[in-house]
């Protein structure tokens, strides 16, 4: 079966210049990554769980701060792997300091028999778009450049 997740691509336009908040992915195997180890928020869903619902479910989980307003549809990409991301953009600002994200467990260091939690995301920050698209999960580009041609079509942004 096909794994599913979804997520929200938050955004803010700050002294006129789109920024778009990316979490990086907490634990042992991406601490000392940083380019392609940055995402939106996002989890995996079940088929009898709304993605909509999941996205805000997860946005949540990893960050500890609930979301709302006007979400704005992406279209759906496919990751290497096969994994179906659905995702939305929602205007928004948080502080990456305040973020507070779940943890999951995992044996570490490999073959000691020791478990150890990690937070499913690390840090958070806020990125212009360039910088963004360096950053993220290079699967995740597209949804990226398609928001900020959405913004540009709809005259919000240049």
């Amino acid at each position: 079966m096909v794994k599913k997740s979804a997520g929200i691509l938050l955004y803010r336009i700050k002294n006129k210049f789109l920024e778009v908040f990316l979490v990086h992915l907490g634990g042992p195997f991406w601490l000392k990554k940083d380019l392609g180890a940055w995402s939106i928020p996002k989890g995996e869903f079940t088929e009898d769980e709304n993605p909509l619902d999941a996205a805000k479910r997860e946005f949540e989980e990893e960050l500890g701060i609930s979301c709302a307003g006007e979400f704005i549809p992406l279209t759906t990409i496919t990751q290497k792997g096969g994994k179906i991301v659905y995702a939305w953009a929602l205007k928004g600002d948080i502080d990456p300091n305040q973020i507070k994200s779940n943890t999951f467990e995992m044996e570490w260091p490999p073959k000691t028999g020791k478990k150890q939690k990690f937070p499913e995301i690390d840090k958070g920050a806020w990125f212009d778009i360039s910088e963004a698209k360096q950053k993220i999960n290079e699967n995740q580009v597209a949804l990226i450049e398609e928001f900020r041609n959405k913004l540009i079509q709809a005259g919000m942004f240049d």
